[in-house]
């Protein structure tokens, strides 16, 4: 959205709803990626306690981006330049080993916000952000955005419980990694990509995510991965494809993290 005025947006109309005179696709919490439920209209966790008469003032300052499947949001070191607050489409946020090899931290997606928390701490990312598939994002600018957050007190509040989620589930994943087994820990981060990134299909439930990432987020190997793929898909609990998995007994997975 560009800096356009007010008069732009009705009263009490959410802030996501509209850009340059386009409506914008509605921040809509779905499950297993349907497309067609969710409670429409509920704010995203950054602007939680906003009332609605400030979300046009909010919305004027930012503008819409588009980013293709694989496009760089950000990369690990650079400057901030930007704040995102995703309204479509999935963002992969990783780090990079001091060999070079990347460790995926989350996926972020619609009502997720990227980039304020290194604005407010270093000035610089301390992760990278890619396109996981296409995303449209509203975008601020780093001034801009702190202006807000001044105005709006409540969004530091916001921020530092959307970071204590993060770090909560990095701190289970830490644990498993530590005290579990290969096998629960990559069940169970099947069953946490669910209601992320999962996408009803015939057959069950699809994650597309490659054996490769999947080891990348559970501190394992590609090669036990795909062992544990084939034994699960021989019991039919899952059936694997080269750059996806689709989970056909989710009971039974379930069975496994646990």
């Amino acid at each position: 959205m560009s800096a356009l005025g007010s008069n732009l947006y009705q009263h009490g109309e959410p802030f996501w709803s509209r850009s340059n005179g386009a409506v914008l696709p509605s921040l809509v919490h779905r499950k297993n990626g349907d497309n067609s439920g969710g409670i429409v209209g509920q704010p995203p966790p950054l602007f939680a306690g906003i009332l609605p008469a400030d979300y046009s003032r909010i919305s004027a300052a930012a503008r819409v981006r588009e980013f293709e499947r694989g496009e760089m949001l950000f990369i690990e070191g650079d400057p901030v330049q930007q704040v995102y607050l995703l309204t479509s489409g999935f963002a992969k946020i990783n780090k990079l080993g001091l060999s070079g090899s990347e460790v995926i931290l989350r996926f972020s997606g619609s009502g997720d916000v990227l980039g304020a928390m290194g604005l407010f701490s270093t000035g610089r990312h301390c992760t990278t952000a890619q396109s996981f598939r296409v995303c449209r994002a509203l975008v601020w600018e780093p001034p801009v955005f702190k202006a807000l957050a001044e105005r709006f007190p409540v969004l530091h509040q916001n921020m530092a419980r959307i970071v204590g989620g993060e770090l909560l589930e990095l701190e289970e994943r830490f644990r498993e990694v530590a005290t579990e087994r290969v096998a629960p820990r990559v069940a169970r981060q099947l069953v946490r990509l669910l209601d992320k990134i999962g996408r009803r299909v015939e057959e069950g439930i699809e994650i597309s995510l490659s054996r490769e990432e999947l080891a990348q987020m559970t501190g394992t190997t590609l090669f036990t991965v795909s062992r544990l793929l084939s034994a699960w898909e021989e019991r039919g609990i899952v059936k694997p494809r080269r750059e996806g998995v689709t989970i056909c007994d989710v009971p039974a997975l379930n069975a496994i993290s646990e």
